[in-house]
């Protein structure tokens, strides 16, 4: 994705912390201290009112501006304005309101229109206003992981791609029992791959972004049991999404109300979730070892592993050989043989696994190396090129 003027892979948070609010530990702004970490984008999503658009319009400048201060952008919802023309004037009017604002991300359309029943044709007339007023910033379309009758298929999102620039799925597999989000005989979650790359399948050609868990309804008491991923499995479900074809990702549910501890409810965000899991997963995948990866194009070279559960992306840039693979089963232990690289290179490394103050150091032979694998791993490998 291009985000002032950069090509990119946006991680965005749905919703961010409120504008004024203060991040508890270190006491600053919560936008500075998200922006640092290397979130790239928020949501924010008014309920437009066309009684009130002028008000709201002059409201999302005023975040805009502050967002562009913090190095960040917003993702504007349009929330049911695009579900079709029938309200193009409010449409014409939002859009043409914000669209040479500082600091203006992306548009995103209709939510979850297939589960919703939304008639594509109708999200494509909308997204072609959207697209003739604002040319420079993409729209983006989130579907929800099961349609409304049954299970997400290709052949079902398939008429959708034509209503985005960028398409995408939300999947939230924490819960109890686990894996009711996506309705899915696979209950691991894995599932975030799979629908993923249904995604991908739908929608050749565009970019892809999956919206991964913070919290979602269906971890809200008093109906459920309040339930977070782990580090482990964050970290695992960013790769594996990154693996099955996404450019870019967002975490939602940060600012539901219901699922923070009384202190974070008063700040109005989810900060402990912040600092004990989403933190150093944001940081690494916006580093300056990882982050060059994720938007490298594919590698000329076809990269091999010997484990039928392992899923992986070999990409090249920067004098670099990045291979990114994750471990899909939950219960799989051991070796990992990969191969297909080239003969020339002799030495590696395992990126944020350290022998000391480096990174773990990988040996090659012939092309080909041997690594460990618990249940659910995800590892990025660089390797340096031969001139």
């Amino acid at each position: 994705m291009l985000l002032g003027g950069k090509t990119v892979f946006p991680i965005t948070l749905g919703n961010g912390p409120p504008l004024t609010g203060k991040d508890p530990v270190s006491g600053g702004n919560g936008w500075a201290e998200v922006a640092a970490a290397g979130v790239r984008m928020l949501r924010v999503y008014p309920t437009w009112d066309a009684t009130a658009v002028a008000q709201q319009i002059q409201t999302a400048k005023e975040e805009m501006v502050a967002a562009a201060s913090y190095g960040l952008h917003l993702w504007v919802g349009l929330y049911n304005v695009a579900d079709d023309v029938s309200r193009q004037g409010l449409l014409e009017q939002i859009v043409g309101g914000l669209k040479d604002a500082p600091g203006l991300g992306a548009w995103k359309g209709a939510d979850e229109p297939l589960h919703g029943n939304l008639a594509p044709a109708g999200l494509v007339a909308a997204y072609d206003v959207v697209h003739q007023l604002d040319p420079s910033h993409p729209l983006v379309i989130i579907q929800a992981p099961q349609a409304r009758n049954g299970p997400l298929t290709a052949a079902l999102l398939k008429p959708y791609a034509a209503a985005g620039d960028i398409q995408g799925v939300d999947i939230y597999p924490i819960s109890h029992p686990p894996g009711v989000h996506a309705g899915r005989p696979n209950k691991d979650i894995s599932v975030v791959g799979d629908v993923t790359a249904l995604v991908v399948q739908a929608a050749p050609g565009k970019e892809h972004w999956t919206t991964l868990q913070i919290a979602w309804s269906g971890v809200l008491p008093p109906a459920h049991v309040p339930i977070f991923p782990n580090l482990q499995q964050e970290r695992f479900m960013a790769y594996q999404a990154i693996v099955a074809g996404a450019g870019g990702l967002v975490f939602f549910g940060g600012d539901i109300i219901q699922a923070m501890t009384p202190a974070d409810a008063a700040s109005g965000w989810n900060w402990t979730f912040w600092h004990t899991v989403l933190k150093q997963v944001v940081q690494e995948l916006s580093s300056t070892a990882v982050g060059p990866a994720l938007v490298a194009p594919p590698a000329a070279i076809t990269v091999t592993s010997d484990a039928a559960d392992v899923r992986l992306v070999a990409r090249a840039a920067g004098g670099f050989l990045y291979v990114i693979c994750v471990r899909r089963s939950p219960t799989a232990h051991g070796p990992v043989r990969f191969s297909g690289l080239p003969a020339g290179i002799k030495y590696g490394q395992a990126l944020f696994e350290y022998d000391g103050p480096n990174f773990r150091t990988i040996t090659l032979s012939g092309g080909a190396f041997t690594d460990p694998f618990a249940p659910h791993d995800a590892r990025v490998y660089r390797f340096p090129l031969q001139d």
